[in-house]
């Protein structure tokens, strides 16, 4: 069989990027069971309850549903069991630090296959208020239309 090259994403957190601000994101190997990895490579996965624990110098991630391999029999793995992440001791650390700051969370934001391997991107995140929600969604919109105004500008047409 060939080695698989490239990125190919299975699962993504869009909500995250809502309802988070994202300072910084790491690349995380996972420990899977033979199954978990059968059952993405079909493409099925969910991120939206997930979030990373650091426990004794460990990074766990929770709450990630892999459903059960379709054709799997007695050796299935439970869906939302709990997964290490395998990170350098300094990333471990460095998020740990920043963890223990007040308003810091960890969340997976993407889980892709990359080169044949399952990986993980996790996000080091601060939570948004409402308000924030309400500028960047501002933002966006004006942006947008000064895009659009300078694309009927461009073409000659009036305002």
């Amino acid at each position: 069989m060939a080695k698989e090259q490239g990125r190919k994403v299975i699962a993504q957190n869009k909500k995250a990027r809502h309802d988070y601000a994202i300072d910084d994101t790491y690349e995380a190997g996972m420990v899977l069971q033979g199954t978990e990895v059968k059952s993405l490579r079909e493409g099925r996965a969910s991120l939206v309850d997930g979030f990373v624990d650091i426990d004794r110098d460990e990074a766990w991630l929770h709450g990630v549903h892999i459903p059960e391999y379709l054709n799997g029999t007695w050796t299935n793995h439970a869906a939302r069991r709990k997964r290490k992440l395998l990170l350098h001791r300094e990333e471990i650390e460095k998020i740990e630090r920043r963890v223990s700051e007040k308003g810091y969370t960890v969340i997976p934001l993407t889980l892709y296959f990359k080169d044949g391997r399952a990986k993980v991107e996790i996000g080091l995140a601060k939570g948004k208020k409402s308000w924030d929600k309400r500028h960047a969604i501002a933002e966006r919109t004006a942006k947008r239309e000064a895009e659009q105004a300078v694309g009927r500008r461009l073409k000659g047409m009036s305002d």
